[in-house]
């Protein structure tokens, strides 16, 4: 098979949760293990940082993996989802994975992850473990997926593991509350191994740190211990909590033997994009008129891109909005503004929300708009119809994004 037919085989024939949801979810790590088995344990071979939390791992991820190249280290990184290219997932200093590795990887192994009824999501762990040792990484800053205990990447002893926070999404698998999903994200905490906690929240910080002192870890809360901190590439104004968190933990990363200078942090944060291809944070496509896309889509990470939008000044506001089948719209609408002109769309993925779906639930609240097609059309509308005072958002949806980029 050549590159395209590899990936549509992957996507076709695996459960995959980017496309599919829960079909997608694996309740262990056997498979995990199993493959990692049968590719001579990829992941004991390099260094990693392992980054998992409820809003900003990406951008946590990304920002540690920009600091670590300025200070010369070849870094491996792994994220999910992607945005445009499957290989966006799997990158050594800013590059993607070759279609190549990613052939032969599916060729060499297609019998076994068939046989083992691997899903999407473990196979691409196994190919990015495997890539990252045969290249021979100084250090993999590894993204959990979904939730941590379970997840696929939790195989990894990593240098330092991180949490960035808890809020309620992925609640068909995590639990229902805050509590309850702290608990799985806690799974990645590992014995005498520095955990980062980035944002300190009363409702859970008992959680990990009964499970820090029950494994010996060592426990930060980066909201309380880092108190300098540096200009960002990113420019969304949640980026000083992960901004923090980054901080604390490139300060343990220094503190176990890696040398990174104050100079390699401040150019780190300043070339993110430049650096790692990360793209989708509070992104700017336009000037005249301003157009922003963030790829935020739970309570959380909406009400903090939202309350930023609202305080710039604009004529009039255009938001382009899509969502997936497993988010609360009815609790997600009270943090939408009513005053603005609403574009609903369906992302193109068999997990999306019927735009009409959304525009009822909308309207219920005062929010008025027309339904388009689809996100291309709604997004054209949005640029036809803006002044050039105006403002025009466009997000909702990781997919929704995507399509516009």
């Amino acid at each position: 098979m050549n590159y395209k037919e590899t990936t549509a085989w992957m996507f076709s024939r695996l459960p995959m949760y980017q496309q599919q949801g829960g079909a997608a979810y694996k309740e262990d790590l056997s498979r995990t293990l199993k493959l990692s088995a049968q590719l001579n344990y990829p992941e004991r071979k390099f260094k990693s940082v392992h980054v998992g939390g409820t809003n900003g791992k990406g951008s946590t991820a990304h920002m540690i993996a920009a600091i670590l190249q300025e200070a010369g280290f070849k870094v491996g990184l792994y994220t999910s989802p992607h945005l445009k290219n499957f290989r966006e997932r799997i990158k050594i200093n800013g590059a993607t994975i070759s279609e190549q590795f990613v052939v032969e990887f599916v060729a060499h192994q297609k019998a076994f992850l068939e046989d083992h009824q691997l899903s999407f999501f473990e196979m691409t762990v196994g190919m990015a473990f495997s890539y990252f040792e045969k290249e021979n990484v100084d250090i993999a800053i590894i993204e959990v997926g979904l939730g941590g205990r379970l997840d696929s990447t939790n195989i990894i002893s990593p240098e330092v593991s991180v949490i960035t926070n808890i809020g309620l999404d992925h609640t068909q698998f995590l639990g229902d509350t805050l509590q309850e999903i702290a608990a799985e994200k806690a799974g990645i905490i590992k014995e005498n191994t520095p955990i980062v906690i980035g944002e300190t929240q009363d409702e859970v910080q008992s959680i990990f740190k009964q499970k820090a002192n029950n494994l010996n870890a060592n426990i930060y809360f980066a909201d309380v211990s880092i108190h300098k901190t540096f200009p960002c590439s990113l420019r969304g104004n949640y980026q000083k909590k992960n901004i923090k968190t980054v901080l604390q933990t490139i300060k343990l990363l220094q503190a176990r033997g890696h040398k990174i200078s104050e100079e390699h942090i401040q150019n780190g944060f300043l070339n993110v994009q430049k650096n790692t291809g990360l793209r989708g944070r509070w992104e700017v496509l336009s000037e005249t008129p301003k157009i922003i896309c963030d790829t935020a889509h739970n309570m959380e990470g909406l009400s903090l891109v939202l309350n930023q939008l609202l305080s710039r000044s604009y004529d009039s506001l255009h938001i382009v909005l899509g969502m997936v089948r497993d988010k609360s719209v009815g609790k997600l609408v009270n943090l939408f503004p009513v005053d603005a002109k609403y574009y609903f769309c369906k992302p193109n993925v068999p997990r999306g929300l019927e735009a009409e779906t959304i525009a009822q639930i909308f309207k219920e609240k005062g929010c008025n708009g027309q339904v388009y097609s689809s996100v291309n059309e709604a997004f054209s509308t949005a640029k036809a119809e803006a002044k050039e005072q105006d403002l025009i958002f466009v997000g909702g949806s990781t997919f929704v994004v995507a399509e516009v980029l």
